[in-house]
């Protein structure tokens, strides 16, 4: 049985809403292992890195990028030094100060930025559906600030600002990213190994300011969690790359799928990271609001088409 496009967008859309509730799980383990935001970036984008290049040069040879248009793979490569490098540097900050079901939440609130982005840049209407969303998701992120949940050592509110500066950053990018894949200049493959390259080079130059230190304190046992956090990260953003490269991939159905994944985040640090991890009822309340907020945010114009 043949799937509709729409489906298949869904499913795909899907896919990495489970592997980012899965991921943060695995990043909180590394970095409870002395494991470093630097050294967690630097380990998940060789790794994803290496395997798209795999993919690219066993498909096409050594003329993967021969017929590229520079302009489209400058954009892939500013996308992923802003909104890939930074934003996936406070993302892991975040899951070590305030745990991985609060960040991985709060991250999701991305759609929000994006709202704000196309009304004050482009004066992009907000329909009233849309401003019911984002009261919801600030609602969310308010209960998730007074949880009392995640990282079981304690944090503050004022800690908040790591998952929310990378929620804006991948808005931020996921915006260059449309605008990329739609120009035709350049497919999934190209465009994902292309945004972690331009991730690559800012990591490798943060981490020759910064030094070996933090690398040096990480137990061994750290950069397996990463590697595997890495590889379905590669997997996860080839979905989400072919989600947003089909007709039917609008971003408002993407963004708002992707953005479920504070729900599997709640489930898998339930039942992986009890020891390290408290799971309250505001968390589960906050998640819900934030994934309400953010459907009605990102669904809302669509609604009244």
């Amino acid at each position: 049985m043949e799937l509709s496009p729409d489906a298949t967008v869904y499913l795909l859309a899907l896919v990495p809403a489970v592997i980012w509730g899965l991921t943060p799980v695995l990043d909180k383990r590394g970095m409870a292992l002395d494991g470093t935001a630097l050294q967690a970036s630097l380990v998940v984008v060789v790794v994803d890195l290496t395997i798209f290049l795999v993919a690219l040069l066993a498909s096409r040879g050594a003329d993967a990028f021969a017929e590229i248009d520079p302009a489209v793979a400058g954009l892939f490569l500013f996308a992923g030094a802003t909104g890939t490098a930074v934003g996936r540097l406070a993302i892991f900050v975040g899951v070590d100060r305030v745990g991985a079901s609060v960040n991985s939440a709060v991250v999701s609130a991305r759609p929000l930025f994006a709202t704000a982005f196309g009304f004050g840049l482009l004066a992009e209407p907000v329909s009233a559906t849309t401003g019911a969303g984002v009261v919801v998701l600030v609602t969310g992120l308010v209960v998730l600030s007074l949880s009392k949940g995640g990282d079981v050592s304690g944090w503050t509110t004022r800690d908040l600002i790591y998952p929310l500066a990378s929620g804006a950053l991948f808005a931020f990018g996921n915006v260059l990213r449309r605008f990329g894949l739609g120009t035709g200049g350049a497919d999934v493959l190209q465009a994902v190994a292309l945004n972690e390259a331009g991730a690559l080079a800012v990591f490798l130059g943060y981490a020759a300011v910064r030094g070996s230190a933090g690398f040096r304190s990480a137990e061994r046992r750290s950069y397996g969690y990463f590697a595997v956090s890495g590889g379905l990260t590669a997997l996860a953003l080839i979905a989400l790359f072919s989600a947003l490269s089909m007709p039917a991939g609008r971003v408002a159905i993407v963004e708002s799928l992707a953005s479920t994944a504070p729900l599997f985040t709640t489930v898998f640090v339930y039942v992986f990271l009890r020891d390290i991890e408290r799971v309250t009822r505001g968390i589960v309340a906050g998640a819900v609001l934030v994934v309400l907020g953010t459907a009605l945010v990102t669904l809302g114009p669509s609604i009244w088409v």
